[in-house]
């Protein structure tokens, strides 16, 4: 609830609102402060839906045409403050790493990109500089950021293709989602989870724990909010576990949990605790599910 609109000034308005707002005592000030940044945040959703929306096509009609093993989608009216999202969606969506890139009117464009498990980004982006390929541009092996002309896209293109096609083809053989445990429902607690998150913070060098539940019944999947797809699943005790696939309502992964209602499968994700209207409960944020009929088959 917190962070994205303490962030959302920071990509399409003032960013030193979030500052502000942590630092201000005075409660009225502090409550403009809030509104603004909540209506800033209504504004970055709205620019990131579209945004992604246009640049799915774009790169649906790029791959319809020719393999890649990298994305890189452009536009002239895209906001700089989201291509870092937009980049996310479609590495999560392709499976291969993307670039999502604002030009200027000046013909300069700046741009982000995010990486598969396997293949570094940063190294490539900071080789692509010193090639004179970019005017500027570094991260790591997961995310990066560039500046470039636009009569230099191309060439880019060409020189992500030729340096990441090995490594991507690679990391997409060996893609798995690698599960730490088994669990039923009603193993899923409140105190269990709370125990896990002791563990954290989580992220790229510390990734969250992955439990499967295995041939467990969805007793519930319906789409809910921005593209997501809410759940529950029900264990052979009948014990409940609520879930929810985020994104995931127009993806092979949301059409199958609703599609198997009142049938079991084999569902992924993380534990995580669920706060509402002063309320705590467990929620499954799924990854990922493999029908239990002894293929291997998932669903992604």
């Amino acid at each position: 609830m917190l962070g994205p609109r303490i962030n959302a000034g920071g990509r399409i308005g003032r960013a030193d609102l979030g500052a502000e707002l942590l630092l201000e005592s005075d409660p009225i000030k502090a409550g403009a402060i809030a509104a603004e940044l909540d209506r800033l945040n209504k504004e970055r959703q709205a620019l990131e839906v579209a945004t992604v929306a246009e640049a799915e096509a774009e790169t649906l009609a790029a791959l319809g045409i020719e393999e890649r093993g990298s994305v890189v989608v452009t536009a002239g009216n895209w906001h700089p403050g989201v291509v870092g999202l937009v980049a996310a969606r479609l590495k999560e969506r392709f499976g291969r790493p993307a670039f999502a890139v604002a030009f200027g009117v000046d013909g300069t464009g700046a741009g982000s990109g995010r990486s598969i498990t396997g293949v570094d980004l940063g190294s490539a982006v900071r080789a692509a500089v010193a090639a004179g390929l970019l005017v500027k541009g570094g991260g790591h092996a997961m995310a990066a950021g560039i500046t470039l002309r636009r009569d230099g896209l191309a060439a880019f293109r060409a020189y992500l293709e030729e340096t990441l096609a090995a490594s991507v083809a690679q990391a997409r053989r060996e893609s798995a989602l690698l599960i730490d445990g088994a669990l039923s429902a009603a193993a899923a607690t409140p105190d269990f989870v709370t125990s896990l998150e002791r563990a954290g913070p989580f992220g790229a060098g510390n990734p969250e724990p992955v439990f499967a539940f295995p041939s467990h019944t969805v007793a519930f999947a319906e789409p809910v909010g921005a593209g997501h797809v809410r759940l529950r699943l029900k264990s052979g005790d009948g014990t409940f576990l609520p879930g929810i696939a985020f994104r995931a309502g127009d993806q092979p992964l949301g059409r199958t949990l609703i599609e198997h209602r009142g049938r079991p499968l084999h569902v992924a994700g993380s534990l995580a605790i669920d706060r509402w209207q002063g309320g705590e409960r467990v929620q499954l944020r799924v990854s990922d599910v493999a029908r239990p009929n002894g293929e291997l088959e998932t669903i992604r």
